[in-house]
């Protein structure tokens, strides 16, 4: 485990890996699998069997907090993210074929909450300014977080070879985000509707302009309540935040059969992992149909 931990410090380094990725997994291994290794007495890779795993997932739920509590489903599920991941890197390092990955926990949490189309396209209806309304459309139709969106500069926008992209500066790293339908649209805004003499180059301001001081980007705070507001002023009938539109992105894009791996890209995840998580909720229907999707599209090339 040390040699794992030790090879993510050397991506980090590197670039390749964030530090809190590393932290996430540092804590289950050193804090928690090691010590379980330690007191049953397992010293070797080669030890880690089905039986061995079992037992840890049962000592987990059992008392698997320091308080000697019950450790919630979820909590159980990443410690043990993090020791499949050390295992697998341990395999495949190490050419250790016996080496298998614990099963995770059935998680018995309520579905994911997702916004349908026709509630976004309310919402963007009951905003009056533009700002609003393309804050709404880029949260919609793009997936990013709310901080990457008020860190978007005017100079952003970019146009390829007929392609139209956003530059969003992710949690990591730099990526460009297609959005054909909104270019036009964002160039519009910042042409006549964004005020113009000001300091800042973000790409959304504030409204109000304090006594003596220019306009100040918009802050994610003031994101949240503008989603908030507009929630209610749409009457969706449930609390409606910004990350609630990154779930309804993902969902949507999944539905209409884009992969794991290409859709990591575009809402900025290192990995399919949290991909995994939001597909979780979709149904045996809409898997089905995302592979009728992809079959049919094959047969046309």
């Amino acid at each position: 485990m040390a040699l794992f931990l030790e090879a993510k410090e050397a991506q980090v380094r590197r670039g390749d890996l964030s530090r809190k990725t590393v932290r996430e997994y540092r804590y289950p291994l050193e804090q928690v699998f090691l010590p379980y290794c330690h007191r049953v007495g397992i010293g070797e890779l080669s030890q880690l069997d089905r039986q061995a795993l079992d037992r840890f997932t049962d000592q987990l739920l059992t008392d698997g907090a320091k308080s000697g509590k019950p450790l919630s489903r979820p909590t159980i599920n990443s410690y043990l993210r993090s020791v499949n991941v050390a295992l697998n890197w341990a395999r495949s390092e190490h050419q250790m074929d016996g080496l298998r990955p614990t099963k995770l926990l059935r998680d018995d949490r309520p579905l994911l909450d997702t916004l349908s189309r026709e509630e976004i396209q309310r919402i963007e209806n009951a905003a009056e300014l533009e700002r609003d309304k393309l804050i709404v459309r880029l949260l919609a139709d793009t997936g990013i977080r709310v901080g990457e969106l008020v860190a978007l500069r005017v100079s952003d926008l970019e146009e390829q070879s007929e392609h139209q992209y956003l530059k969003v500066r992710g949690k990591t790293l730099e990526r460009k985000v297609p959005i054909p339908h909104l270019y036009r649209r964002l160039r519009r805004y910042i042409q006549e509707t964004r005020p113009k003499r000001v300091a800042t180059d973000r790409m959304f301001l504030t409204r109000r302009r304090r006594p003596g001081s220019d306009l100040a980007p918009l802050t994610e705070s003031g994101v949240q309540q503008i989603i908030r507001e507009l929630g209610e002023a749409a009457e969706v009938g449930r609390r409606v935040h910004p990350h609630l539109f990154r779930h309804s992105f993902i969902t949507w894009q999944l539905r209409r059969g884009t992969t794991p791996m290409i859709l990591k890209g575009m809402v900025g995840h290192k990995t399919i992992t949290m991909i995994d998580k939001v597909y979780s909720h979709l149904s045996p229907t809409d898997a089905y149909d995302a592979m009728v999707k992809s079959l049919a599209a094959e047969e046309q090339n």
